[in-house]
């Protein structure tokens, strides 16, 4: 029998019993946390005509802060007259987009379905605390990996107006792919923001027109998602207010973040026509830290969207085949408590700091490796323009 034949044979059995302990054990029983429950009835007052955006916004409980077009998106969980079976559902749906995006993610990698890879994958992917924490909270972040994943997918296999569709479905859940439309417009591709600016338009019209209280969210939880929260809040602004870091110096570390962030990118650049697969997923990977790092809410579970980035480890000239991408990889993604009994005050500082830590290294790991290899004579990986694919 073959080392991949029986690596198969060995990772199967695990990778399968742990996707069924996440989804039926530990997401079924829950948390304290429940992401799920502020929907379920924002979408039942939706249906019945009643104010969405009535909840006090000074409590530290999950609030509800979709848009008019993300209420009318899920309003189908809404019309689920059982909590519970509404919840299960979501937690199905999103585990299924979750595998899916796995799978688009494997084909976008030449990676063989039939090979140990899709197992050790799995495996990898569902023992992180980003995909354990979106379904243990029954949070709408796997769908929103799939969006990702089908987008990059859809722009590598130039199907340009579906990949439109892709990261318009989920502009109008939420924002927070919008900026990787940076992707399309680099390279000049216009299809893609047709779809991806008229699904989030015409849900947001609709969205708005159902919605009895639609002004409340401009005049209300629009300015409340505009603020630095200091609890459960891995970014740096929310870093600095949780240890009263003077809001100057934290104004300075944002900006030095997105400087960082931007040369990143345009370093990115060198390999869009050669390493195609390589530069979108990079790319895409070093943005959404950026967003992370200088957002005002920056969440651990986030970093479901950098397994693209890290799944590049595979390709030759991943910026991530060195130790200290891989620390950072532990840092947001490993769901290890750091709260000491002996050493508390350290313990406690690594607890609430290790996801920020751990993104500020990755972009720190690949603008170093993006740096070096521009000043090495030997680097081949840059095309001309003239040289580049139609």
């Amino acid at each position: 029998m073959t080392v991949p034949r029986i690596l198969a044979n060995v990772l199967w059995p695990l990778a399968i019993m742990t996707v069924i302990h996440r989804v039926l054990i530990r997401a079924v029983n829950g948390s304290i946390t429940n992401d799920f429950g502020t929907v379920y009835a924002a979408t039942r007052r939706f249906l019945a005509g009643e104010p969405v955006y009535s909840e006090n916004l000074l409590t530290v409980q999950p609030h509800y802060l979709y848009a008019p077009s993300g209420t009318l998106v899920l309003s189908p969980f809404g019309m689920i007259d059982s909590y519970t079976i509404a919840r299960w559902l979501f937690i199905l749906v999103n585990a299924a987009a979750i595998i899916v995006a796995l799978w688009l993610l494997m084909r976008m990698f030449n990676l063989d379905i039939r090979s140990f890879a899709a197992p050790a994958l799995l495996l990898a992917t569902f023992s992180t605390e980003a995909v354990t924490n979106t379904l243990v909270f029954t949070n709408i972040n796997g769908v929103i990996f799939l969006c990702q994943v089908a987008f990059l997918y859809l722009l590598h296999t130039r199907r340009l107006w579906w990949a439109g569709v892709a990261i318009g479905v989920s502009l109008a859940i939420k924002p927070m792919l919008a900026p990787l439309l940076i992707l399309p417009l680099i390279r000049r591709q216009w299809q893609p923001f047709v779809a991806a600016l008229a699904i989030p338009a015409a849900a947001m019209a609709a969205g708005w027109a159902m919605t009895v209280d639609a002004r409340m969210y401009l005049d209300a939880t629009v300015p409340y998602m505009g603020e630095v929260r200091d609890y459960y809040n891995s970014s740096i602004a929310g870093l600095g207010v949780y240890y009263g870091v003077p809001e100057p110096l934290t104004l300075v570390a944002r900006i030095l973040v997105v400087v960082a962030t931007l040369l990143a990118v345009w370093l990115l650049l060198d390999y869009r026509h050669n390493n195609e697969v390589l530069w979108l997923t990079t790319t895409s990977g070093v943005i959404l830290t950026g967003v992370f790092l200088v957002s005002t809410l920056g969440q651990m579970y986030y970093s479901i969207l950098l397994i693209p980035l890290m799944m590049t480890v595979v390709l030759d000239r991943s910026l991530v085949r060195t130790w200290p991408a891989w620390l950072a990889a532990y840092a947001f993604f490993f769901p290890d408590i750091w709260e000491s009994v002996r050493w508390p005050y350290y313990g406690r500082v690594m607890e609430f700091a290790h996801p920020t830590l751990g993104w500020l290294l990755l972009l720190g790991t690949i603008l170093v490796v993006l740096l070096w290899r521009r000043t090495d004579p030997d680097r081949h990986e840059r095309i001309a323009p003239a040289a580049s694919p139609a």
